[in-house]
């Protein structure tokens, strides 16, 4: 299977059938031009399963998932507070607070995305369509593409606010589709997650933890639910995984990012056995940061005697000058093979999801125990919070130190707890209250005027 994830004979066709990446429009989606249809890429489980490997390539390659700058853990975190910004030219918009309905890298992330729904959308649709493939086979892929469409959802909800829930690669329906409510966009991602956990098998498919199983699904429904103030659904999703005998807590810090960790819950394979993880290859920096480096401020709010700052911050001194660099993935060059993959879910953040549910439900005591795991961990002692509001503010204290640089997780987590003018108001020149969406890209209200109107302030 590994074999498969690398370079297989069967993937650039599979890529090349269910994966548009020269789009400049999600609606203008091209007829593929591969002399292979797809009803004959699902004829099988090996190709089946090579268009598979082709999105999660895409996923790791391209788009919000993607390590390096323009994937959304550095724009999310140049956009808020985690990282400052170091090339003189060109001035990054997220960092300035200056975005536009024309900007790159806003349409950027709302077409790559769209074009990997696309994708997913064909695995169903091909799945739908084959008589040939075996039902565990079906069920597998089935699973993996409803967990990948609600997640990019997901995401592109909370960058962009109302947004299309494309479920056909039908291109005239594509061309005319509206944007749904916030809640309706919300029903649809439970949807497919919950169908998802329903369809996937306890355990991995491959030897690695890189195709998700059930408990993936089960934390991005931990992740909506919490998102959506379904608190009883969100404790009783993390509490699945939790529960799951496959995933130990790792309480080494430096073992947290490797790929073998037993906290894991998904993450990407790298194209080659011998690659970096291009979150090394970004953050990593020997001497003055080129491009960004963690804020000062945010190095310097640690807590004493916090471990995660001497395992996952690494200070670069030159002369009379300190910067500082997000050391969670700590191999930037390769000797043999390497032995970290990029981690998109992992245990962490399951304790915190639990804990914040528990003290909205009211188990002040429950939420204490599952925030001390995580402070526990960190070398930390108990937490001293005792009400409601601290308890809460320790969960949200605990999140943006566990789980900094890692797909904006700050930025969702301000925002949906309503904290993003108070935080970055101080900290952020011209920072709005409108800046909590980005806008619609303009050349999609162009093709498509349905997705009118603009956001606020754009």
């Amino acid at each position: 299977m590994k074999t498969i994830y690398r370079t297989s004979k069967y993937l650039s066709i599979a890529v090349s059938m269910l994966l548009v990446a020269s789009c400049d429009k999600f609606v203008e989606v091209e007829l593929p031009d591969s002399q292979l249809n797809n009803r004959a890429v699902f004829d099988n489980m090996t190709t089946a399963n090579a268009a598979m490997a082709g999105l999660y390539t895409k996923l790791r390659s391209t788009g919000m998932f993607f390590g390096s700058f323009t994937g959304i853990s550095s724009r999310l975190g140049l956009y808020t507070d985690e990282f400052d910004y170091y090339q003189q030219s060109p001035i990054d918009q997220f960092y300035t607070n200056t975005l536009v309905a024309s900007e790159t890298g806003v349409a950027d992330i709302w077409n790559q995305t769209y074009n990997q729904i696309y994708a997913a959308n064909s695995i169903i649709e091909g799945v739908l369509n084959s008589a040939n493939l075996p039902e565990t086979g079906r069920r597998q892929l089935r699973g993996e593409s409803l967990f990948v469409r609600g997640l990019l959802h997901l995401n592109l909800l909370s960058l962009y606010g109302d947004i299309p829930y494309v479920i056909t690669t039908d291109h005239l329906e594509n061309t005319k589709i509206k944007r749904m409510s916030e809640s309706k966009v919300y029903d649809a991602v439970i949807n497919d997650l919950e169908e998802a956990a329903d369809l996937l098998p306890e355990t991995y498919v491959t030897a690695e933890r890189v195709r998700p199983n059930r408990s993936a699904a089960l934390a991005i429904l931990a992740r909506t639910y919490l998102y959506h103030k379904q608190y009883t659904n969100a404790l009783n999703s993390a509490s699945a995984v939790i529960s799951n005998p496959l995933y130990v807590w790792e309480n080494d810090l430096n073992k947290t990012f490797l790929k073998g960790s037993t906290s894991t819950i998904w993450q990407f394979i790298p194209n080659l056995s011998t690659s970096t993880t291009s979150e090394a290859g970004l953050y990593i920096f020997l001497t003055r940061p080129s491009l960004i480096a963690l804020t000062p401020e945010f190095v310097g709010a640690f807590e004493a005697g916090d471990k995660r700052k001497v395992s996952w911050v690494k200070s670069v001194t030159t002369g009379t000058e300190t910067w500082y660099h997000a050391y969670k993935y700590k191999q930037s060059v390769v000797a043999g093979n390497t032995t970290e993959y990029p981690i998109v879910l992992r245990l962490a953040e399951q304790y915190l999801i639990r804990a914040e549910a528990k003290l909205m439900s009211g188990d002040l005591e429950g939420a204490k125990d599952d925030i001390n795991v995580i402070r526990r961990s960190a070398g930390l002692n108990n937490t001293a919070a005792a009400t409601t509001e601290e308890l809460l503010n320790e969960i949200i204290k605990q999140r943006r130190f566990e789980l900094f640089t890692e797909f904006g997780q700050r930025f969702f987590d301000l925002k949906r707890t309503g904290k993003l003018d108070s935080e970055l108001k101080p900290k952020k020149q011209g920072w709005d209250s409108n800046d909590k969406f980005w806008p619609i890209p303009l050349k999609e209200l162009l093709a498509n005027p349905n997705l009118n109107p603009q956001n606020p302030g754009y």
